[in-house]
């Protein structure tokens, strides 16, 4: 753990530092990054040992409650940010609500301005999902000389623009490993093979919550189950007490408040008064 002061030059424990990302560059050390978008998901994130979780930009201060220790990087893509001075606002925003860094993917501009302010930024190369049109749709990106060609030359340029670290999505395994070894940025796998500096998978593949797992993904859990389970456990209580309901089975005397009878007599008696003084209610 690094005692760091964050954005908002405040006290803060970290798991790891951009510092300490940066120095994976060279070792055989390698972190773990998965997404949270929740206080539970990054609490369990923490709790598991992952050093690093990325979210969007609107789920930082959720992520941070659940969390003040893991390393977060914080999508600026999604909030309708479009020019870069509206991205670079979307990243001072984020890192005041506790982020340490920023991903985007949008053009190489933006990276560069973001550096200037020294703003920690990663750039997301090979399949883009946004991108997928571009591609044919969902597919490896580098399968052929001229492709892994055209993209190492992407990765220069992120590189030049200031980017300390790479989403690297969907490249083959091979030519990541040679991206890898040439490369000054810190690579971040995700189904792009071992050779890298951080391993990447979204945390509802890991726990088996996605109806379609990709290629790349392992499951490590079955929350799908349980989520059917509790499903099903829900419709089964609301169909018993809509029974109880309709048999008169609910509610029974132990769910009821209670009265002493002497205490009932006299609240009865003084409404039989006041029907006699005439005022009944009509």
């Amino acid at each position: 753990m690094t005692r760091i002061l964050d954005f908002n030059g405040r006290d803060a424990d970290r798991t790891a530092t951009v510092a300490s990302i940066v120095a994976l560059r060279g070792t055989s050390t390698q972190f773990a990054q998965v997404t949270a978008g929740t206080a539970d998901e990054a609490a369990a994130a923490e709790a598991a040992g992952i050093e690093m979780v990325v979210c969007m930009a609107s789920s930082v201060p959720a992520v941070r409650r659940g969390s003040s220790r893991v390393f977060v990087t914080a999508a600026i893509d999604f909030g309708g940010a479009v020019t870069v001075d509206e991205l670079l606002g979307a990243a001072f925003q984020a890192l005041g609500d506790g982020a340490d860094a920023v991903i985007t993917a949008r053009r190489l501009q933006a990276v560069e301005r973001l550096a200037e302010e020294d703003v920690p930024v990663m750039g997301h190369l090979g399949f883009v999902p946004k991108k997928s049109t571009l591609y044919g749709g969902v597919r490896s990106v580098g399968k052929t000389a001229d492709e892994a060609i055209k993209l190492w030359k992407q990765f220069q340029r992120l590189e030049d623009a200031g980017a300390f670290a790479v989403e690297c999505e969907l490249i083959p395994a091979k030519v990541m490993a040679e991206i890898n070894q040439r490369t000054g940025m810190v690579t971040i796998s995700l189904g792009s093979g071992p050779d890298a500096n951080v391993m990447f998978l979204f945390s509802s593949d890991i726990c088996g919550e996605s109806e379609r797992r990709p290629r790349h993904a392992r499951a490590y859990g079955d929350l799908a189950a349980l989520h059917q389970q509790m499903a099903a456990e829900r419709v089964k209580a609301l169909t018993a007490f809509r029974a109880d309901v309709a048999s008169k089975g609910f509610p029974n005397e132990s769910e009821v408040g209670q009265i002493d009878a002497d205490e009932l007599n006299r609240f009865v008696k003084s409404l039989a008064a006041d029907g006699k003084n005439g005022k009944t209610r009509g």
